[in-house]
C-alpha cells in the first residue's frame, strides 16, 4: 500500500505519517497540489492520496482526471466545517478523516482501500492443482498467461504470482486493457513526453516505467489493438519502450503477466491476436477452472465473504444452514466468484434467525435463490417480464413505493438492511417511509412483514 501525503494535514503529518507505516503502507509526502500530481506523473504512485483540507482538493481530482490517474482521495483537517468536508466529498474524495487522526480509522480505510489484494483461497484439488503450478514458476521471470472465465480470479491469481516472486517488493502495476479507449492505450502504458498530443502538458511516465523492477498485469490482454501489439512485442523483447513523442528508447526491468477470458487461439485464427505475441506471453499458462467445477472452494469463498461483509456492516456472522450449503454447491455460478461474492453480501443483509438459510440467499431482482442454475435463469427472467407487465401504468412515485415497501418486507422491516440493497441512505429510507405512513400506507415494522403494501 503506497499512500501520499499533500500538505501539512494541519500540523498533524507525523502522527498520520507514524499510523500509516505502522500499518504496513509506504508513506511519500509534498507539499502542494501541483507536486503531488508531479509525483503522479513520475510514475512514484500511489494508492491513496490523503490530502488536506485546505488546499484546493478540487483542483487535485481535476488534474487527475485529466491524467487519467485514477486514485482514491481521502481529505484530512482539524476543526472543519460540515459544508467544507460536503463540499471536497462533492468534488471526488472519498472520504472525510477528522484531526488528530484516529489509528482504528486510518487503519480502517487502508484496509477497504486495499480490499483487491484477495486472499488465495483454494480447498478443492483442481484449483491447488493450478496453485502448485503457479508457485512452481513465480520465482522465474517468465511471461505468464492467466486465462478463465469472468469473474474467476485471474487478477487475484497474478497477485498471488507476484506475492511469492523475487519481485515481491517491488510495485504490482494492473492495467485493464478493456477499459481504456484504443487511442490512449499506448500513452498509459508507455508514457508521453510534453507536447506530444493535444493535452499533453507534461512528461507523464507509463505503466511498464511506472512497475520498473516488480510486475506488470496486462488484464483482459485480448481486447488490445493488434497495431500496439506489435509496440508490445517489442517492449517483451527488448526489455525497452518508447514514450509517445519520444526520440529514445527507455530500459526498462519488469515481468510481464497477461489475462484473458478469450481462447486466444482462436483470436490468432480469426487475426485478432498476434501468434508471435501469443507466443511470447503463454512461456506459462494458468488455466483458472469455473466455480461451478471447484466445489470445494464453493463453501471456503462463502464463508470467507460472509466474514467480510458481516464485519463491513457490523453484524454478527452466521453459518451457512446445511441446506444453503447443498443449494450453493448445486448451482453453475456463471458469474463466478464474482457471483458468489455478491450473494454472499445479500445473504448478509437479509439473513435473520441463528443461520443463513436459503430464503436470504436471494437472486439480485429478489427471488428466491436456486440450487439449479437454469432453474434460476428461468426464475430470473419470469420474475423480470411479471415485474414489466406489472410497472405498466404506474407512476416512477408508485414504482418506488413498490420497490422499497417490497424490499423491507424481504428484510423483515429491518431498515438498516433494507437501506443497504436500495443503495439509499437510511436518512432517506425513513423520510420516505414516513410520508408513506402518512398517507395510510401500511409500512412493515422490525420483524414484521408487510401486510398487503402494495401500491395497486
Amino acid at each position: 500500500m503506497r499512500v501520499l501525503i499533500v500538505g501539512s494535514l494541519g500540523g498533524q503529518l507525523h502522527t498520520a505519517t507514524k499510523i500509516a507505516i505502522d500499518r504496513g503502507a509506504s508513506v511519500s509526502q509534498v507539499d502542494t497540489i501541483q507536486q503531488a500530481t508531479s509525483h503522479l506523473r513520475a510514475g512514484r504512485g500511489a494508492d491513496l492520496i490523503m490530502v488536506d483540507l485546505s488546499l484546493d482538493v478540487q483542483a487535485l481530482i481535476a488534474a487527475n482526471e485529466a491524467e487519467r490517474i485514477i486514485v482514491p482521495v481521502v481529505v484530512c483537517g482539524v476543526n472543519v466545517r460540515p459544508e467544507a468536508a460536503a463540499a471536497a466529498i462533492r468534488a471526488g474524495a472519498k472520504e472525510f478523516i477528522p484531526l488528530p487522526p484516529d489509528a482504528e480509522l486510518i487503519a480502517a480505510i487502508l484496509e477497504a482501500i486495499s480490499d483487491d489484494e484477495r486472499p488465495m483461497i483454494a480447498r478443492d484439488p483442481s484449483m491447488q492443482t493450478v496453485i502448485t503450478l503457479a508457485d512452481r514458476i513465480a520465482g522465474s521471470d517468465a511471461s505468464v498467461l492467466i486465462t478463465g472465465e469472468s469473474g474467476s480470479g485471474k487478477e487475484v491469481m497474478a497477485r498471488h504470482v507476484h506475492a511469492k516472486s523475487k519481485r515481491a517488493g517491488a510495485p504490482f502495476i494492473s492495467v485493464n486493457c478493456a477499459a481504456i479507449p484504443e487511442n490512449l492505450l499506448e500513452s498509459e502504458l508507455f508514457g508521453h513526453e510534453k507536447g506530444a498530443f493535444t493535452g499533453a502538458v507534461a512528461r507523464r511516465i507509463g505503466k511498464f516505467e511506472e512497475a520498473d523492477g516488480g510486475t506488470l498485469l496486462l488484464d483482459e490482454i485480448s481486447e488490445m489493438d493488434t497495431r500496439l501489439q506489435a509496440k508490445l512485442l517489442r517492449a517483451i523483447q527488448e526489455r525497452e519502450i518508447d514514450r509517445v513523442g519520444g526520440t529514445k528508447p527507455v530500459k526498462v526491468n519488469i515481468r510481464i503477466l497477461a489475462t484473458s477470458n478469450r481462447d486466444l487461439r482462436k483470436a490468432v485464427a480469426d487475426g485478432s491476436f498476434r501468434e508471435d505475441l501469443l507466443f511470447r506471453l503463454n512461456v506459462v499458462n494458468l488455466a483458472l477452472p469455473p466455480l461451478r467445477e471447484r466445489p470445494a472452494d464453493i463453501l471456503a469463498l462463502s464463508e470467507h465473504f460472509i466474514r467480510k461483509y458481516a464485519a463491513a456492516n457490523q453484524v454478527e456472522p452466521l453459518p451457512l444452514s446445511e441446506a444453503s450449503k447443498a443449494h450453493l454447491v448445486a448451482r453453475e455460478w456463471t458469474g463466478n466468484v464474482r457471483e458468489l461474492e455478491n450473494a454472499m453480501h445479500r445473504a448478509v443483509l437479509l439473513a435473520t434467525g441463528r443461520e443463513i438459510s436459503p430464503d436470504a440467499i436471494r437472486m439480485p431482482d429478489g427471488s428466491v435463490f436456486s440450487g439449479s442454475g437454469n432453474t434460476a435463469v428461468r426464475q430470473a427472467s419470469d420474475a423480470a417480464n411479471a415485474a414489466q407487465r406489472v410497472m405498466v401504468g404506474m407512476t416512477v412515485a408508485e414504482v418506488e413505493q413498490d420497490l422499497i415497501l417490497d424490499t423491507l418486507d424481504h428484510c423483515l422491516g429491518n431498515r438498516t438492511h433494507a437501506a443497504n440493497i436500495l443503495g439509499i441512505s437510511i436518512r432517506t429510507l425513513r423520510n420516505k417511509l414516513k410520508l408513506y405512513t402518512e398517507q395510510g400506507v401500511t409500512v412493515p415494522q422490525p420483524n414484521q412483514p408487510a401486510m398487503g403494501a402494495s401500491v395497486a
